[in-house]
């Protein structure tokens, strides 16, 4: 790994334990870097801010390897991404709570958008409106994933997702029929 890497791991590592310990909100770029021993030129030199940070670790945990992988439809990117969340779920829990300017939400409703559209097009959506009910998908995978994550169930990934394609079904079936 090389050692960009490793200063980059080493302040996510001291973030996710901050995160453990306080709201996001009340931890500084100083807390993060005296939890792995380093100072605050070398944050700067890798992040612009502890968002970025929190986008970087959501970038590298399940973007990466997304693109590194080839699915056969979008329930196993969706598994994937469940899988990632449910190994961190309490960091990940806490970014998903994270609002205003350059925030995880944002980040992470922006990087699922294109997720959306996948199901979207199975519900038959017209052309004209596929945008629209891809951000109502967003919404509310944005909000299902924050409620499995910090509800305390222990449901795991293929539970989750079980559950989940039940629901998307439930509502492609209801689409469909009006």
């Amino acid at each position: 790994m090389p050692d960009a890497n490793i200063t980059k791991r080493a302040l996510s590592n001291s973030l996710k334990k901050n995160m453990l310990e306080k709201p996001f909100e009340k931890i500084s770029v100083i807390d993060i870097c005296e939890g792995c021993g380093m100072n605050r030129k070398s944050f700067y030199y890798h992040f612009k801010d502890k968002y970025d940070l929190v986008n970087w670790i959501f970038y590298t945990d399940f973007i990466l390897l997304a693109s590194t992988r080839t699915y056969e439809d979008g329930w196993d990117l969706i598994h994937t991404l469940a899988e990632v969340f449910y190994q961190d779920r309490e960091f990940y829990g806490c970014a998903l709570e994270i609002e205003g300017q350059n925030s995880f939400r944002d980040y992470f409703y922006e990087s699922t958008m294109p997720i959306m559209n996948l199901f979207m097009q199975d519900l038959g959506s017209e052309e004209n409106q596929i945008l629209i009910n891809q951000r109502y998908m967003s919404d509310a995978f944005l909000a299902i994933m924050h409620r499995w994550l910090r509800s305390g169930s222990d449901q795991d990934p293929d539970t989750f997702v079980k559950n989940l394609k039940l629901i998307i079904s439930n509502l492609s079936a209801r689409v469909s029929g009006q």
